[in-house]
């Protein structure tokens, strides 16, 4: 693959990481919940002073150790480029949730609805774009696919079981703190 090729690969994906991270606060925003990836963030944004792309940026870390303890010999050093991205991914959160939208709070609960749904087309497009890129993955995916290479299970049923326990550790976290 060309340099040139290569360069343009990593600009369209980190575009659509900020379109993610637009996703994410259209979502959140409206107050009916967030993205399996944030949920942890999210409530730990509720219950302590750093915020959810803050917090998002330590647990993308946690995941990244996750993906060196599982796979061992076979992390490749490539997958490193993940933690930079994630620093990337947390201030586009913190950037999308108070600059773009810091002004923006939906009233109705029929308007709320509006406003969720266009978030999780913003996100779906997001996630096409950073897929379609073809560079690296967000901790989350790589860490999906991690499990995916050491269980030999389909990626699809892995993500859906990673995203599951993701909120079941959101939703214990906050019974814990509140």
């Amino acid at each position: 693959m060309q340099k040139s090729e290569l360069i343009k690969r990593y600009l369209f994906f980190i575009l659509g990481l900020f379109v993610n991270s637009l996703g994410v606060a259209f979502i959140t925003k409206v107050d009916l919940g967030t993205s399996p990836i944030t949920s942890v963030p999210y409530v730990l944004s509720l219950g302590f002073q750093p915020t959810i792309g803050q917090f998002t940026v330590v647990w993308s870390l946690l995941l990244i150790a996750c993906q060196v303890a599982l796979l061992r010999k076979n992390f490749q050093l490539v997958q490193l480029l993940q933690i930079p991205v994630s620093f990337l991914f947390g201030g586009f959160i913190d950037f999308s949730m108070e600059v773009v939208l810091g002004w923006f709070t939906p009233g109705s609960y029929p308007q709320r609805l509006i406003v969720l749904l266009i978030g999780c087309l913003i996100l779906g497009f997001g996630v096409f774009m950073e897929v379609a890129a073809n560079v690296v993955m967000l901790p989350g995916e790589a860490t999906s696919n991690a499990i995916r290479q050491k269980t030999g299970k389909e990626f699809g049923t892995v993500k859906v079981c990673v995203d599951v326990s993701m909120c079941i550790i959101a939703i214990v976290i906050s019974l814990i703190l509140f």
